[in-house]
């Protein structure tokens, strides 16, 4: 994201200088100042709103939103250590009051503590990372700081459609996660069951020849351990046929 942010700064730069040289200069110092007054605003939002979750956290509140949480969050996200659910649970939170800088740390300890070793994602932080994509935002505290900056009117209008849009993408987010989770097993359980049958068959075979081989080592030793007299009858028999058929 660096160089392709750094790409596009050097084109927009070229470009400026080629069209209107005498503007690319003031534009630029304009662009500058504009971006730390910005970053100033959002400063201050997020250290009231940093404030604000620091006293939920000495009051408890984070403790009880996060028991709230929980019997939804360990439905979506099965089989995790309770640690794990405690930092979903505040990432989730944090998402849903609008604080994205203050969920991302919750969210990466979280990750953390789902990993299961191997160098792939799981599927639970497959749907966390979807979650926090689409995030539900009850307050979307960092938009309305920018449309309060950009002197908007009435900074937080957004509040309900943002809730709407938000809630939709999330659920619809969810569901594809769920689904192509199913898919998954699916697809890894059907070649190994394949497999199995492949190795009965194999042994069956296998099985079935060394009985017959079995048998007929049995008969070779019946016949050597036959009595001799038995065996002149048995002769005898064979010659008198013989001369009938003479």
């Amino acid at each position: 994201m660096n160089a392709a942010f750094l790409i596009i700064s050097v084109i927009s730069l070229v470009m400026m200088t080629i069209h209107s040289p005498e503007s690319a200069f003031s534009s630029m110092i304009n662009g500058v100042s504009g971006a730390i007054s910005l970053s100033i605003k959002l400063v201050a939002i997020y250290a009231v709103w940093l404030s604000v979750l620091e006293m939920m956290n000495k009051t408890g509140i984070d403790k009880k939103l996060s028991k709230i949480l929980k019997p939804l969050i360990k439905k979506i996200f099965k089989k995790e250590s309770e640690e794990a659910y405690d930092w979903i649970c505040i990432n989730v939170s944090a998402n849903m009051l609008g604080m994205g800088g203050v969920a991302t740390p919750a969210g990466i300890k979280a990750m953390e503590r789902m990993q299961d070793g191997s160098e792939k994602a799981t599927h639970n932080m497959v749907m966390l990372f979807v979650i926090n994509a689409t995030s539900i935002q009850l307050i979307p505290a960092t938009v309305i700081a920018m449309r309060a900056s950009a002197n908007s009117q009435n900074a937080a209008d957004i509040i309900l459609p943002t809730l709407i849009s938000s809630g939709i993408a999330t659920l619809l987010g969810i569901i594809i996660c769920k689904v192509m989770s199913l898919k998954k097993d699916d697809d890894a359980v059907l070649p190994c069951s394949i497999a199995n049958n492949a190795k009965s068959n194999e042994k069956g075979g296998l099985s079935t020849r060394i009985d017959n081989i079995k048998s007929a080592l049995c008969k070779l030793k019946q016949k050597r351990n036959a009595p001799k007299s038995t065996i002149k009858s048995v002769d005898k028999n064979k010659k008198g046929g013989q001369k009938c058929n003479k």
